[in-house]
């Protein structure tokens, strides 16, 4: 159990951490980028050791210092999946700035509510991103510094300098990730360096066929730096291990097993999506080839886990995790129940009930909401600070002395427990939580648009996709040529993976005595809503654009 390691980092600074692996696995490889041809930076491939990165982060530090930037500031960086996002944020940490990650598909209408949410004072950005930014700009209500990347030879815009009341502790901010909810606006997950650390920690010591071990980890993570797997979780554990994480644009299929091998990679992360796109591709005869001992992901579809072994050799640990407690379980022991979505058992320093709607506990067998602590003393040891500026969904997270995690959840008698589905109304595409709601608000802009219900709807290669159901206002004629205007108006708005990929339009929709609409009753129980008549194809239009 990882209790040893997370306690000796629980009262720590991320930055106090950090060099103190310098010290002792100075020349160890901290950052790898494996080599890609035409990705548009570090075509030749990346790798930093950790003495160079603590070289490279002070003199980060000492020009954010110059500029006035300082403890209890924020400021986003919107780096794609660059290694200078991992270099500015222990920077930023440093001196006790938060920051801020910025999803780069944003639209300049999400963005700008970012920024002014956050109370960002400064957005570090690509050139490519410049016309978003600007545009983003003008429908803000305050002032933002604005800083490109590809011009970092120039001084940082200045700050006011406040005088500084508050010294860089473990309780000190030290990232704001937002995360979709149910309301239609992103939450921001407000994340310590106590949280960051203890999450790190938890991770390196997993243990059981997830062992790591010291100063010789090598971790390939293709999922976006602006999301906490890849952004903290694995990256503070192999910082306190002294390993390296390997770290590409995205995930690469065809070429996923040549960037593994060429970087010595010995753990890959996964979401289910990567697991069947492997698996298409034609057999290689590298792909076994690697020194990759297990992976680390969530989602694997139940038929396609031991496949997946059995050809590629090594074990996918399903683990469980979320952005306001990303302390991981993990299915790493024997009998780990391949095929079950069995996601491990509750250790000390993770407690977990399983609760019915009236938040009593159900016994085992009984599907209810999963609710995790550290402790009954101290049960928030770790937990996220909060969410900004909504104290009132903190606390109804926190009631009765458990986080709530709004995910369905079965329990064996032997204490396994096993992921059935998310109870909020997320959406779930690629890895990408998106919110129903807010993919509703822009759909019920629109002057055709009479009532609208947005649903996810299983995808073969997305895990799920966003399907959703219209009526249209007396006297407009629902047709194919209204859908595609109503997609396109939500792609102008929207990120592209949020658009919806399916289209319905419904002569009405169920609704309860109040007037709420009954997703559940859309499609009758049993019936596959894409055999459904009608329903219009818009999956091949959801691109980056």
């Amino acid at each position: 159990m990882p209790a040893s390691l997370v306690d000796s980092v629980h009262k720590k600074t991320i930055d106090t951490a950090f060099r103190e692996t310098v010290d002792k696995f100075p020349q160890n490889s901290f950052l790898v980028v494996p080599s890609s041809n035409g990705r548009g930076y570090h075509d030749n491939g990346f790798e930093i050791s950790y003495i160079e990165a603590l070289r490279k982060v002070d003199a980060l530090k000492t020009r954010f210092t110059d500029a006035g930037y300082s403890v209890g500031h924020r400021i986003a960086i919107a780096l794609d999946n660059r290694p200078e996002h991992i270099l500015y944020k222990l920077a930023l940490n440093s001196l006790g700035i938060s920051c801020v990650p910025i999803n780069p598909d944003y639209r300049a209408s999400e963005l700008s509510y970012i920024l002014e949410h956050s109370e960002a004072v400064l957005i570090i950005y690509l050139r490519k991103q410049e016309e978003t930014i600007t545009h983003a700009q003008t429908l803000m209500n305050k002032h933002i510094n604005i800083w490109c990347f590809d011009t970092a030879e120039e001084g940082l815009p200045l700050i006011r300098r406040e005088k500084i009341i508050e010294h860089v502790n473990y309780e000190t901010e030290s990232s704001l990730l937002y995360t979709s909810g149910t309301t239609g606006f992103p939450k921001g997950c407000r994340l310590s360096n106590q949280y960051e650390l203890m999450s790190g920690a938890w991770y390196a010591g997993l243990g059981g066929m997830s062992s790591m071990y010291l100063g010789q980890e090598r971790v390939f993570n293709p999922l976006p730096l602006y999301h906490v797997n890849a952004g903290i979780v694995s990256l503070l554990g192999m910082m306190l291990l002294g390993g390296c994480q390997i770290q590409p644009d995205r995930f690469h299929p065809r070429t996923f097993w040549d960037d593994v091998i060429s970087t010595k990679a010995t753990i890959i992360h996964y979401l289910g999506v990567v697991v069947p796109m492997l698996l298409n591709q034609p057999e290689a005869g590298n792909e076994q080839a690697h020194s990759i001992r297990f992976g680390l992901g969530a989602g694997v579809e139940a038929g396609l886990h031991k496949v997946f072994e059995d050809r590629f050799g090594f074990p996918l640990i399903e683990i469980w995790g979320m952005t306001e407690m990303v302390r991981l379980l993990a299915a790493n022991e024997h009998p780990r129940k391949r095929g079950t979505r069995a996601i491990g058992k509750p250790v000390p320093g993770l407690e977990v009930e399983i609760r019915d709607e009236q938040d009593m506990r159900v016994p085992a067998g009984i599907t209810g909401e999963m609710v995790v602590r550290y402790s009954e003393e101290t049960p928030r040891l770790g937990f996220f600070l909060g969410y900004l500026k909504d104290d009132d969904a903190t606390q109804w997270a926190w009631r009765n002395g458990w986080f709530h995690t709004g995910d369905s959840v079965c329990q064996d008698p032997d204490g396994m427990l096993h992921f059935v589905d998310r109870m909020k109304n997320i959406i779930r595409r690629s890895g990408e939580n998106i919110a129903a709601a807010e993919v509703e608000g822009i759909l019920q802009e629109c002057e055709q648009v009479e009532q609208v219900a947005v649903i996810s709807v299983p995808d073969p290669v997305r895990e799920e996709e966003v399907l959703a159901c219209i009526v249209t206002v007396e006297g407009i004629l629902p047709n194919k040529e209204l859908a595609k205007t109503l997609f396109e108006y939500c792609n102008q708005k929207l990120s592209y993976f949020k658009t919806p990929g399916w289209i319905k339009f419904e002569e009405d929709l169920p609704k309860t005595g109040s007037q709420k609409i009954q997703k559940h009753l859309i499609f009758a129980k049993g019936v596959d809503p894409l055999k459904v008549e009608g329903m219009i194809d818009f999956r091949s239009l959801k691109r980056r654009s």
